[in-house]
């Protein structure tokens, strides 16, 4: 069946990594961004795709460039392209793709590029020595916007000290350990040697930015270079923004590629695509240790593309703390024994904020290539809030690119709501202990109350987090008193 030119093909992936002896010798943020996209072109071994780009899609970072996308455009020779700037969100480079697709498959345009670029490394080492990134393109006029940025959090949430994700992450994963029923130390074994598993595929990726190998027991143990930050996550399990890195995926029409005369070996087909976000507020979900927007997410876009997760190869779950990587296979189950990352994860490859997933569809575009096998991309943004998936394959798909939206399924699923002024009883339902780097300072707590509603404390008590610590406090009957102070009952 001879092909529609109009079907979206991935021709070119790429990847820069900039990190360096000398601090004084980095490149700002776009300039890694135009590097990994001329690596891209490589990757095509076409130089002619990059003066016709339609579109350049830039993932929204921790810079200020009003327009990154023209900057990159200009430099590459596309000076007509049309520039986009994107919402926060690590689901953000899998939604970008799948838009890119649908209008390529809709006539709309024929090559789109998604490109995204972080110096957080550099930054701050610059800082230190009273320095900073060259700024280009302060000028320049806003880029339109792609998708909006909703807030992960509610006042409430962040007036009870739920303020970051490796704070609520961490807390997750108690619910993990006590719906699966292990103790404190059968937990952190198996979770340790998962973050192991993710490990030994950074040591073997040449663009990740921690190649160090470590064993399952040196990620769970606490260090002076491994210290815990929220229990029980250590720091080798905590997303590691501090790198400097470019990334690019260049998305074109079969018709153009074949008038570029691209070799159909570099064709990656995306088959599908799914998108879908759980409450905003976490403490608006149900609980913390399933997610019916990835379970619904991610099983659609498998469906959409006719196969199981059997069927897939090479996959690259989106890895930025332990827990979000349990739910995502225990919801499609994936089974312990698989590899499920393409890059090593956020932890040891690096977590470029909101364009690690540009990493991973590459890692993951690669791993198709050589395997010959169907890939899958789980992105995530928010706290295990925003999910966007794409299953990717050598050969087209049966049926046309599809993508859908699963809002309205996953709308339909119970949520819960918040006792903001609790009193009376209840029942822990999950907490984490908060570390410096003297050791642990706080305890922050979940309680379900008699009607079912959440609550959300806190405690600085010494003996109850050292305790916290060593016992399971899950399942704990507390009582709120009317002041908002607590008692946890023996």
């Amino acid at each position: 069946m001879a092909l529609d030119d109009r079907t979206p093909i991935i021709v070119g992936v790429g990847q820069h990594k900039q990190q360096l002896s000398e601090v004084s010798e980095a490149q700002e943020q776009y300039l890694l961004m135009e590097q990994a996209l001329r690596v891209a072109a490589d990757d095509a071994n076409s130089s002619k795709l990059l003066t016709c780009i339609d579109r350049v899609l830039v993932i929204g970072g921790m810079w200020s460039y009003p327009d990154p996308g023209r900057l990159v455009a200009d430099a590459v020779g596309s000076p007509n392209a049309k520039t986009l700037l994107s919402a926060m969100g690590g689901n953000m480079p899998q939604a970008s793709v799948s838009d890119s697709c649908e209008r390529i498959a809709s006539g709309e345009m024929e090559v789109a590029v998604v490109v995204g670029g972080e110096a957080v490394y550099s930054k701050n080492k610059l800082r230190g020595i009273g320095q900073d990134l060259k700024k280009t393109g302060t000028d320049l006029q806003p880029a339109a916007k792609f998708g909006a940025n909703v807030s992960m959090s509610s006042q409430h949430e962040r007036d009870n000290g739920f303020l970051m994700p490796t704070q609520v992450y961490a807390l997750f994963e108690s619910t993990i350990r006590a719906h699966r029923k292990e103790t404190h130390r059968e937990h952190r074994q198996r979770v340790s040697s998962l973050w192991a598993g993710l490990n030994q595929v950074a040591v073997a990726n040449r663009y990740a930015w921690v190649q160090t190998p470590m064993s399952a027991e040196e990620i769970m143990e606490a260090s002076p270079s491994n210290r815990m930050v929220g229990y029980p996550y250590t720091k080798a399990m905590n997303a590691n923004s501090f790198v400097d890195f470019g990334g690019a995926i260049i998305i074109c029409s079969v018709g153009k590629a074949k008038a570029l005369g691209i070799n159909p070996d570099r064709w990656v087909f995306p088959h599908s695509a799914t998108d879908g976000h759980a409450s905003y507020f976490f403490s608006e979900r149900d609980n913390f240790f399933e997610s019916p927007a990835i379970r619904l997410t991610g099983n659609r876009c498998l469906e959409l593309a006719g196969v199981t997760i059997d069927d897939i190869g090479p996959m690259d779950l989106y890895s930025c703390f332990p827990s979000v990587v349990q739910i995502t296979m225990q919801e499609l189950g994936i089974s312990s024994d698989r590899e499920v990352t393409t890059t090593g994860g956020l932890s040891f490859f690096g977590g470029p904020m909101n364009s690690y997933v540009i990493h991973a569809i590459a890692s993951t575009v690669d791993a198709v290539r050589t395997t010959g096998k169907m890939g899958f991309v789980h992105a995530n943004g928010g706290y295990a809030t925003k999910h966007a998936c794409a299953v990717y394959g050598n050969e087209p798909p049966e049926i046309d690119f599809r993508r859908e939206d699963l809002q309205n399924e996953i709308d339909a699923h119970p949520t819960r709501a918040v006792d903001e002024s609790p009193s009376g009883d209840s029942v822990i339902e999950a907490y984490t202990v908060l570390h410096g780097r003297e050791g642990p300072e706080k305890a922050l707590i979940t309680a379900i109350m008699a009607d079912g509603r959440r609550a959300l404390t806190s405690s600085v008590d010494f003996s109850l987090i050292e305790n916290m610590l060593e016992e399971e406090f899950i399942g704990k009957d507390m009582f709120f008193k009317p002041n908002g102070e607590f008692v946890i009952k023996s």
